[in-house]
């Protein structure tokens, strides 16, 4: 597994590579001194990113906080000292882990395994409460194509939905496909959907 690690501090760094090499990970180390980490940690190929950075302004904080969003991958943030505020904002950025005053190399792969635990379940949430958003937004739009036919062809809602599962069966799309065609045809010309070539009977 490849670590990457960006440091403000060349000793300490030293210490970080050192303490990963011990736990059988592969340590790409960066010295930096606040500008442009970002970019590197965009351009990081690796498993797990690292930022130690003692006294970090609020602005790199928050360019910090920033990456996290965009990399998709567990972020651990080490830094001498916090409030509560920036504690909730780490959190809220969907940073991995985020140790304050905590840096102790030894602790480190216990640390990243956590870290990867805790991002694995993020992502998790993040999935299923997406699929639920999209399964809801796609009910809905079945939902009017559904209402548009019995409308137009004087069908019940079970002949309604029948009719587009046997259509989306016959063309090897989706039922929300179809309804999203109805509801197309429906918008551009207003004329009776019993005659248009939008679904077979």
């Amino acid at each position: 597994m490849k670590i990457f690690v960006i440091d403000d501090d060349a000793e300490n760094a030293f210490l970080i590579e050192k303490a990963l090499i011990c736990a059988n990970y592969d340590a790409v180390i960066s010295i930096n001194d606040h500008t442009n980490f970002h970019q590197k940690i965009l351009e990081a190929s690796a498993d797990v990113i690292i930022i130690a950075f003692q006294n970090p302004a609020l602005d790199t904080l928050e360019k910090m906080f920033e990456v996290t969003k965009v990399v998709k991958k567990p972020v651990i943030i080490f830094v001498d000292k916090s409030d509560a505020m920036t504690i909730q904002k780490a959190i809220s950025s969907g940073v991995s882990a985020f140790i304050v005053d905590g840096l102790k190399p030894a602790r480190l792969g216990a640390i990243i395994e956590v870290a990867i635990s805790r991002f694995e379940s993020i992502q998790k949430i993040a999935e299923e409460l997406a699929q639920a958003r999209t399964a809801l937004a796609e009910r809905k739009i079945i939902e009017k194509a559904k209402g548009l036919l019995m409308a137009r062809r004087n069908i019940s809602e079970e002949c309604a939905y029948k009719l587009l599962r046997n259509n989306a069966m016959k063309q090897s799309r989706k039922i929300v496909e179809i309804a999203n065609i109805i509801i197309s045809a429906s918008e551009i010309d207003n004329s009776d959907l019993h005659h248009t070539d939008v679904l077979v009977d």
